[in-house]
């Protein structure tokens, strides 16, 4: 994603602009970045259009967030049963009928469903479309509708929000083999009445840990394939061992600097091959998880027709606009992050930026960016990590509190992980946060706050915080700081005045 402050070139002069246009705002997609700044414009008393070609709602609802997060929730309940001596109750090796876990999934995805749907944004003001929008010019969008008729339509400005889809890799066989991924898996496995007996995830990011941690809980044997010497590359290698600990204790066969070279099926059914440090071997599946990242959806909107850059992203300046001012993007096709959160965030600089622009632009602030991977133990962070600090040599100072040592998290039976800051060295200003624990996402607010506010460890320290609640950790850690530094020479000094006070 571009950075520059400036206004992009103007649109080629070979078009025509229209002296007239039907509507104000045409926003292409109905994900997170469409649904908010279509919800703007409508506020704004815009004339605006949705136009979304499969679900509204996009893949949050639909494919990721929301069913993901379902997913984990069945599969939790089920670890509880297998260890509830834990807390005195009798243990119990849970029956897990596969399906009904798939139906509660689609029964949560349903009642989620009306949030986004065409007749509460047709209720807001918004008309919404359902087809595919294709740019004919910098000003028109040609719609395929659904039913089968063309409309075309102009704008004085366009939001691209297309979000984006799953990446397969490149390897020989896998079409053979019938691969899922986050967007299938949930249609394609619907109906089983027990989850996949023997399940391989392709990829150690966040997707491929929620799920290879989830289907191994509900009885499928995972074995995880990673190209890279660890799981979770983008947070600290304290943070990614204890999750890799975890899956591993949970029965998943987790594969580190191992790289999938073929697949396919043989007299003993489908198998994948892999090699490390030389040496291949064959894994043997029933189905296989295809979750090594996402890509934007950038191809048939005729984006290259325009002269708009499109490499791993749409390329946008600092205020969402592309080459052409009054196209901007927003959300996964933007990057660069692939956030749902993130992309609401960017769906209202996009929408404000696209409707009252010639008066005021205003740049996306990304200072503050949070996020969490779901799996037991979560993990959470938002700002610096130590290894991004130690990679652009930014001083720092790493002040952390061991959850195991949080009076709640030890009565919950949750007593693992930590709480780690990041720091100016001597000053209490935070440049980072990760949480590694029970319900991490939660307890980031604070720190996700106290950022965005520029709040230091100091007024967190003097905040009251419930007892006993798991919160209390981020005062913890807010204290182990203040004890880190200490005046000596102070102390020295109140010791001697309380001596004297004694006479």
């Amino acid at each position: 994603m571009a950075s520059t402050d400036q206004r992009p070139a103007p649109a080629d002069r070979r078009w025509m602009r229209p002296r007239r246009f039907d509507r104000n705002l045409i926003v292409i997609g109905a994900g997170s970045a469409g649904l908010v700044s279509a919800y703007i414009a409508a506020s704004a008393k815009a004339k605006v259009t949705l136009v979304e070609a499969h679900k509204m709602g996009g893949d949050c609802l639909n494919f990721g967030c929301v069913p993901s997060k379902a997913l984990i929730k069945s599969a939790s309940v089920a670890q509880q049963m297998r260890h509830a001596d834990r807390y005195g109750v009798q243990s119990v090796e849970p029956r897990i009928s596969f399906s009904a876990v798939m139906e509660r999934i689609h029964k949560v995805i349903a009642e989620i469903e009306p949030h986004d749907s065409v007749e509460r944004y047709t209720s807001l003001g918004v008309e919404v479309l359902q087809g595919y929008a294709r740019f004919i010019d910098p000003w028109t969008v040609e719609i395929a509708l659904n039913g089968g008729e063309t409309l075309r339509l102009t704008s004085r400005a366009i939001i691209i929000a297309t979000g984006a889809q799953p990446v397969v890799a490149p390897i020989p066989g896998m079409e053979e083999v019938g691969y899922l991924t986050s967007d299938t898996l949930w249609d394609r496995l619907r109906h089983r009445p027990e989850a996949p007996k023997r399940l391989v995830v392709l990829g150690g990011g966040p997707i491929g840990c929620e799920l290879a941690q989830s289907f191994a809980r509900l009885g499928s044997e995972v074995t995880q394939i990673e190209m890279a010497p660890r799981l979770m590359m983008r947070e600290d290698e304290d943070a990614s061992s204890l999750v890799e600990a975890s899956l591993t204790a949970d029965g998943v066969a987790v594969l580190t600097d191992h790289k999938a070279v073929a697949c396919g099926v043989g007299a003993d059914g489908k198998w994948i091959e892999i090699e490390n440090a030389g040496q291949k071997r064959r894994i043997s599946f029933d189905e296989i998880i295809a979750a090594v990242g996402r890509t934007p959806r950038l191809k048939g909107f005729g984006l290259e027709e325009l002269g708009i850059e499109v490499d791993r992203t749409v390329q946008t300046n600092a205020y969402l606009q592309t080459l052409h001012p009054h196209i901007l993007a927003a959300g996964d096709v933007a990057g660069p992050y692939q956030l749902t959160h993130v992309a609401g965030h960017q769906a209202w600089f996009a929408a404000i930026n696209a409707l009252f622009g010639d008066l005021r632009r205003f740049k996306v602030d990304y200072t503050v960016i949070p996020w969490a991977t779901f799996t037991d133990p979560e993990v959470a962070r938002v700002g610096l990590s130590e290894t991004e600090a130690r990679e652009k040599n930014i001083p720092y100072e790493v002040t952390r509190f061991g959850i195991d040592d949080l009076d709640r998290a030890i009565a919950d039976g949750s007593a693992r992980g930590f709480v780690k800051v990041l720091t100016v060295p001597g000053k209490d200003k935070i440049l980072g946060a990760t949480i590694v624990g029970a319900h991490a996402g939660d307890l980031l607010a604070e720190f996700v706050f106290a950022m965005k506010h520029k709040h230091g460890l100091g007024k967190i320290l003097g905040t009251i915080h419930i007892y006993p609640t798991l919160a209390e950790a981020n005062k913890m850690v807010a204290g182990q700081w203040r004890r880190n530094h200490i005046n000596d020479f102070l102390l020295s000094l109140l010791e001697r005045f309380q001596t004297w006070r004694r006479g």
